[in-house]
């Protein structure tokens, strides 16, 4: 998984064609952490079909914030750039990630 941050997050998502997955986590978040293999997993099971990487929300606020993530944790679907579906809370689950990516594709 890609680790973004505010020097790459432009380029890896924002102007990136095709499908981006971004986990935002935090440090204190222990449903990020404890859903991180999941979704490892699930890189790999997508890898040449979505690109997937990893936002650390305590290093990168402002940028959680313009992207609208109010809570942990949240798991945003880009296609070329632009937003088009969430995970968060209750749904933020593999089973629910994977649906997600599945009504995408």
């Amino acid at each position: 998984m890609l680790v973004l941050d505010q020097n790459n997050f432009e380029q890896e998502v924002l102007q990136a064609e095709g499908f981006v997955l971004v986990d935002y986590w935090g440090d204190s978040c222990a449903p990020c952490l404890a859903l991180m293999p999941d979704v490892e997993a699930l890189a790999a099971e997508y890898e040449g079909k979505v690109k997937f990487g990893k936002l650390n929300t305590n290093q990168a606020r402002r940028l959680a914030i313009s992207q609208k993530v109010l809570g942990l944790p949240t798991i945003i679907l880009y296609k070329d750039g632009q937003k088009v579906a969430d995970a968060t809370k209750d749904r933020a689950t593999k089973a629910g990630i994977k649906e997600m990516i599945e009504a995408h594709l």
